[in-house]
């Protein structure tokens, strides 16, 4: 059984069972929304655009490494476009016909959010490229020589997709998309405050100290942060007084053996793996999963991104390869 990670840039449960603590840390708005300054200035003049003509917002494509706020993006966009938003996600959508009841309940101007959008089944991509240009629906009714297909027209709304493989999007739904962006990982300042923000709407008191230091552990990535400020909160609440400083924040994460760059037990157990086996010589991917006891997709979505961010992993044609940086960390 995985051992669950605090690191883990996917959402846990109770990123899902909390759900009223977690909506009220996103943002609404892009003023509120920390970081990503260009993507922002892009996407302010497209709103702003789209608002003159009175026309809905054309299709947007967000990438990049999980935990960078594709979601909450996508939902600031929407309430920019002050326009009502649908969330769902590409294995939810097992048929046509589930995209079909989706597509006909929405009204002009409305935004459709489609996390992992990559992994939307070939039938229903095929529906989606003809809703997506001509807003059309091509249905059929019937099965066999009776069978015929009737053409219902669709509002006009706006696709917002959100993938982290971009490289296993198909390529005629990825060229239907008129905006693509990619989020980047954020800068320690930035998110330092978002930590600041979210302990202030979770009723914690945060010394900056403290702020920064629990920046240098988040990976740069604010879904990270959060966690980190959650857990960072629990052992302040238990072991003193509620407020979080420099000396609480030091204790709590040595006891979640989180390192001073935000690496934890798996990081440190992939890298040592890496240095003990092969030395300086690239291993594949499959290899490397085996020797860890992790799926191979887990390693390549959540372990290397930032692994390589911070240079201590790079990929060559023979495999992935541990940098000195990162051999100097393991053997410090």
């Amino acid at each position: 059984m995985a051992i669950e990670r605090i690191v883990d840039t996917s959402p846990h449960e109770e990123d899902t069972t909390e759900q009223i603590i977690e909506v009220s840390l996103r943002p609404s708005t892009f003023d509120e929304y920390v970081g990503q300054e260009r993507l922002k200035m892009n996407l302010r003049l497209a709103i702003n655009a789209a608002k003159k003509r009175a026309e809905p917002l054309d299709h947007i494509l967000l990438y990049g490494p999980p935990g960078l706020g594709k979601t909450t993006m996508a939902v600031v966009i929407a309430n920019e476009m002050n326009a009502n938003i649908r969330i769902t996600a590409g294995p939810a959508i097992e048929k046509a016909g589930d995209l079909a009841s989706i597509l006909t309940n929405l009204q002009d101007g409305d935004v459709l959010f489609i996390d992992e959008i990559h992994r939307l089944g070939r039938s229903v991509e095929e529906v989606l490229y003809s809703a997506m240009e001509d807003y059309k629906l091509d249905i059929m009714i019937g099965k066999g020589p009776a069978a015929r297909s009737v053409r219902l027209d669709l509002p006009k709304f706006t696709v917002i997709g959100a993938t982290t493989r971009t490289g296993s999007l198909a390529a005629p739904l990825r060229d239907r998309f008129g905006h693509i962006y990619r989020l980047e990982f954020y800068e320690p300042a930035e998110i330092g405050r978002i930590i600041q923000r979210a302990a202030s709407i979770l009723g914690n008191t945060i010394d900056a100290p403290a702020a920064t230091l629990l920046s240098t552990r988040a990976r740069l990535t604010p879904r990270i942060a959060n966690r980190l400020l959650k857990r960072v909160r629990d052992y302040a609440d238990v072991n003193g007084d509620g407020i979080i400083d420099t000396m609480t924040a030091t204790k709590a994460l040595q006891l979640l053996e989180i390192d001073e760059l935000g690496l934890d037990a798996g990081d440190r157990n992939l890298l040592r793996h890496m240095v003990t086996h092969y030395g300086d010589n690239p291993v594949g991917l499959t290899t490397l999963a085996a020797l860890t006891g992790d799926e191979a997709s887990t390693i390549e979505d959540f372990y290397e991104p930032y692994l390589m961010q911070i240079g201590f992993v790079e990929r060559t044609p023979r495999g992935r390869r541990i940098t000195p940086k990162g051999r100097r960390h393991v053997e410090q």
